[in-house]
């Protein structure tokens, strides 16, 4: 009789819970370190090299240089007219801008693949796809993104990487 009374307290219990109106908020876990930045675009410049970007990696912190890139994007198409945002606040995001070198060919993607808070320095970790030969135009990959602004130092790691590997 005993054994029964001491089985059924805690099964009373997980009964009263549900019913006493509390609710339970579900807690998501998300390392401190890890950034989520925001898109602003990516696609590829189609001008062949006319827009005088190379492979590069851009750290955007004030509005006069935001406005003479966006310009300069724009040299061959109206290629911010696609972004989700051009007015910055910069006293709150820094942008990150990414350039893949001319490529012969369609079928290429750059993607900032993580970006990690650590003690001194932001490590981005940006990535080179080949999704195979889409076209026969010549392209240039890029993404451009907002995070929360830093004075830390920043650091670029490049991967490469082929669908179906």
């Amino acid at each position: 009789m005993k054994k029964i009374v001491f089985l059924m307290i805690p099964a009373l219990m997980l009964v009263m819970a549900s019913f006493c109106g509390c609710e339970q908020k579900e807690t998501i876990i998300t390392p401190s370190n890890t950034v989520s930045p925001v898109i602003i675009g990516q696609d590829v410049l189609y001008g062949a090299g006319r827009e005088g970007f190379v492979r590069q990696n851009l750290i955007i912190r004030d509005n006069g240089t935001w406005q003479n890139f966006v310009n300069h994007m724009n040299i061959n198409n109206n290629v911010s007219e696609t972004f989700i945002e051009t007015e910055i606040k910069f006293s709150e995001y820094m942008i990150i801008a990414v350039f893949d070198e001319v490529k012969s060919n369609g079928g290429w993607s750059i993607d900032i693949t993580n970006i990690e808070k650590q003690a001194n320095r932001i490590s981005i970790t940006v990535t080179n796809l080949k999704t195979g030969n889409a076209s026969s135009v010549i392209t240039q990959p890029y993404q451009i993104v907002k995070i929360p602004v830093s004075d830390k130092e920043i650091v670029f790691e490049t991967s490469y990487k082929q669908v179906g590997e």
